[in-house]
């Protein structure tokens, strides 16, 4: 349901797990909460690793009181190190939330209109007719750079390394035709948030990743979180990602993420994000008018508002949060609206194939129902 960064090395798509598991839905039959049994926690984290496709993972759980860390499967082909429960991971598109958050911050202080067209703030980048808040919400109708990219594995080889402005990637965006009139449809596409994170640094005048860094991750304190850049390592403890090249298993830690840029290149932890996602939640980071846009969905996004997944389990429970991948990692933020149940998630990924959809349904209903 859900596109991520570099959707080929996505085996892991926890987002889409919640619907091809069966737990999207409006309505359902509530169920009786007994909190989260972190044994059955890990029952479903070790049956994630069996099902093939993951190399290892590791879970934060939030419920109530009771806050839980738990793991499963290894660091690194060939050898028996476990996932560290610190470890750091590329997050993906959950750097999305963190951008949407910085322009509604700008927008609560009068300098962006969400609804005024974004060429008002960028001449000539865009077309004219599409809004802040379009891209924001994946209405915009732009063409999905990432879909013109040679992301299968073995062709990825040839740009790995290599660093790319963000006006390289909106270019592959803009030769190609809208995909529908601005506002009439949703759909998923990276390069809204390349326009996104110009946005930011035109309205900030700095780059956006000092932006993030100076409204979010100072702040909080999120010292284990990091905008990379052309930094192809990851710092700290971490687990590795692994693709199939040549027939062979091939190690996809180390990338050049400004392939991803403001949609998707942020590397973090399960604890920093729990931080963010309870901050973003309650209040903390917007005015209420804003706090009240970055949730808000419509009838043409129905489960998106503005950079943030709002989505309704047949238990009851409403989720908000957003799924992230990019090659090697799979990640989720996942909060209720009053912070009380949360699952912050890195899954990396191993040259095998697996479906580990039985294993998510498992861990969601768990945590949440």
């Amino acid at each position: 349901m859900r596109k991520t960064l570099l959707r080929p090395w996505t085996k892991i798509r926890l987002v889409a797990v919640l619907t091809a598991a069966g737990l999207i839905a409006t309505t359902g039959t509530a169920l009786a909460d007994t909190g989260a049994d972190r044994k059955v926690v890990q029952e479903a984290l070790d049956q994630i690793i069996a099902s093939g496709g993951s190399l290892g993972v590791q879970a934060r759980v939030t419920d109530g009181h009771q806050r839980f860390t738990a793991r499963s499967g290894k660091a690194e082909l060939g050898s028996n190190r476990p996932v560290p429960e610190n470890g750091r991971f590329r997050v993906g598109s959950i750097t999305k939330t963190f951008v949407s958050t910085v322009l509604l911050q700008l927008s609560g202080e009068g300098k962006v209109v969400l609804d005024t067209p974004v060429v008002r703030y960028l001449p000539g980048l865009i077309d004219n007719r599409i809004t802040v808040r379009q891209i924001l919400q994946h209405t915009s109708g732009l063409y999905d750079y990432t879909n013109a990219l040679p992301l299968d594995p073995d062709q990825f080889e040839q740009i790995r390394y290599k660093h790319w402005t963000p006006q390289e990637l909106l270019k592959i965006s803009t030769d190609k035709p809208l995909d529908f009139d601005p506002g009439t449809r949703w759909s998923y596409s990276n390069t809204n948030y390349v326009v996104a994170g110009l946005l930011v640094e035109k309205l900030t005048g700095r780059p956006y990743e000092k932006a993030v860094e100076h409204r979010i991750l100072k702040p909080l304190r999120l010292d284990d979180t990091e905008i990379p850049g052309d930094n192809v390592d990851i710092r700290g403890p971490h687990a590795h990602g692994y693709v199939t090249v040549a027939g062979k298993p091939n190690d996809i830690t180390r990338i050049n993420p400004s392939v991803a840029w403001a949609a998707g290149e942020m590397i973090s932890t399960t604890r920093d994000l729990d931080t963010f996602g309870v901050a973003l939640a309650s209040g903390k980071l917007l005015k209420p008018a804003q706090q009240q846009e970055i949730s808000r969905t419509t009838a043409v996004s129905p489960d998106y508002g503005l950079g943030l997944q709002v989505q309704t389990l047949p238990c009851g429970s409403k989720v908000w949060g957003h799924g992230g991948g990019i090659p090697g990692y799979s990640s989720q933020l996942l909060t209720t609206p009053d912070t009380k149940k949360r699952l912050e998630l890195s899954v990396t990924s191993a040259p095998t194939e697996g479906d580990p959809n039985e294993g998510f349904r498992k861990l969601l209903t768990e945590v949440f129902c």
